[in-house]
């Protein structure tokens, strides 16, 4: 969490929330610059289960645990009584997807549209030329004004799914920050933005701290980021009226930046809304497997893997989940809190169905449930048939007597040739429905066209082409 010698804390300090009574978590008094967290898993069932805010959207936001950390939650709070307020959502164009890692605050925006609010998506046409800073350990490759417009349309692309876009009231809207940031001219940015900007201020939060105490490169381009957020912020607010900033728990210093421009710049008062990053039970970050990100665009993953990813999650991260990235009412997820044992299965092809119906389409779930019912006991035949299994393409004069051990690793099925060993030794490993061991080789009688199922375990399939 992002700390400032501006931000005025709560008057019961994190550590005792959990014994704090629902009236006095009520009272707990926040300005405009400062926030709280409640990161305490008692009081997150508190706030879940008993708190009451006067906007519904509030009450839903924090019942599913999309709620890190705000600021003015009591002014927020009663601003969001009307219907139709603006709120907004940045996303830098670094790639040409976002991936499941992005999910938390699209549906936190899919709630704001839920509950008669309008969510604005920026596309970082423009920061994406500078690069975040925050908690990165590397600097940000540049990347061409070319690639910056095939990655802007591939998240366009991306988000169309989640959220209802037109010019309504509640319906979501697209911008893009090089619009204004192309256009500014330095030194009358510096004159009219700049001297707001503390730096003794900025170098305070965490994500600029970090970077200096670990002795990484903190370049002035990357520097220079936090402001122009804090001026994305400032330029949604006078051109559209737009009062709210959503973002990850990790952006809270720039939000807070944005959020003080404004009061000292034109005397009014916007907020700042922060969602927890994706995080599973045994502490890792969601959003990437052994064979890299899981996409969100069907261009660079199947809807079949997609699915998939979601059916094989944790058993303690199931219900979380459900809360987070699916429609289904709160009362009713309540209901299967308590499911245990092989009924946890039934919840994970749940949660499977209902975030791939949204992500691509429900009509997608028919060739998936095909796939994972009539599939597996093919040994053979026409490889088109298997469209929805992931595949791993493998030159002809490559293929004859590579090892499974081989294909295992470079497919990314397996992190190292020792996972992939191990898992050969303890019978994980079938090739056309029939166990392998580690001494499995492709055989010299392959033909360009042929093909095998890989199956890992009950849950993962890959057909291995012969090109």
């Amino acid at each position: 969490m992002e700390k400032s010698s501006m931000v005025r804390r709560s008057k019961f300090p994190l550590r005792k929330i959990h014994r704090a009574t629902l009236s006095e978590i009520r009272t707990i008094s926040l300005e405009s610059a400062g926030g709280i967290c409640y990161k305490n898993p008692v009081a997150q069932v508190i706030l879940r289960n008993a708190m009451k805010y006067k906007s519904s959207f509030l009450n839903e936001a924090s019942a599913r645990g999309f709620f890190y950390q705000s600021t003015n939650l009591d002014a927020m709070d009663e601003f969001l009584t009307a219907k139709g307020r603006l709120g907004y959502l940045g996303f830098d164009v670094t790639a040409k997807s976002l991936h499941v890692g992005h999910l938390i605050p699209i549906f936190l925006l899919r709630l704001f549209q839920k509950h008669g609010h309008r969510p604005i998506l920026l596309m970082g046409g423009g920061t994406t030329k500078i690069g975040d800073p925050s908690f990165k350990s590397a600097a940000r490759p540049i990347l061409t004004d070319e690639e910056i417009q095939e990655n802007l349309q591939g998240i366009k692309s991306c988000l169309r799914p989640f959220l209802k876009f037109g010019d309504g009231k509640s319906e979501a809207a697209l911008v893009n920050n090089a619009d204004w940031l192309d256009r500014l001219e330095y030194v009358p940015f510096l004159r009219e933005v700049g001297k707001y900007f503390s730096i003794n201020r900025m170098i305070g939060f965490d994500s600029v701290k970090t970077k200096l105490t670990e002795n990484d490169s903190l370049s002035f381009l990357e520097f220079n980021y936090m402001i122009l957020q804090a001026y994305d912020f400032y330029r949604l607010w006078t051109d559209m009226g737009c009062r709210i900033q959503f973002g990850g728990q990790d952006q809270w210093g720039n939000i807070v930046c944005g959020v003080e421009l404004i009061r000292k710049k034109a005397g009014n008062e916007v907020f700042g809304f922060t969602n927890p990053l994706l995080i599973t039970s045994d502490g890792k970050k969601m959003g990437k497997t052994a064979a890299g990100a899981v996409w969100l665009s069907e261009d660079l993953l199947p809807p079949y893997d997609f699915w998939q990813y979601w059916r094989n999650v944790n058993d303690a991260d199931v219900i979380k989940l459900l809360y987070l990235f699916t429609d289904i009412e709160l009362e009713e997820i309540r209901r299967m809190e308590s499911v245990q044992g092989q009924e946890l299965n039934d919840l994970k092809i749940l949660l499977a169905n209902e975030v791939t119906a949204i992500a691509h389409g429900r009509d997608s779930l028919s060739a998936i449930h095909q796939t994972t019912s009539g599939i597996f006991g093919v040994a053979g035949g026409d490889p088109s048939s298997l469209s929805s299994i992931p595949r791993y393409h493998l030159e002809r004069s490559k293929a004859e007597g590579i090892s499974l051990v081989d294909i295992l690793v470079e497919s990314g099925e397996c992190g190292s040739r020792g996972d992939a060993k191990r898992l050969l030794r303890g019978g994980g490993v079938q090739v056309n429905d029939r166990q392998a061991d580690e001494n499995y080789r492709i055989p010299e009688t392959v033909v360009a066209g042929d093909f095998l199922k890989l199956s890992c375990g009950k849950k993962r399939h890959l057909l291995v082409i012969i090109e």
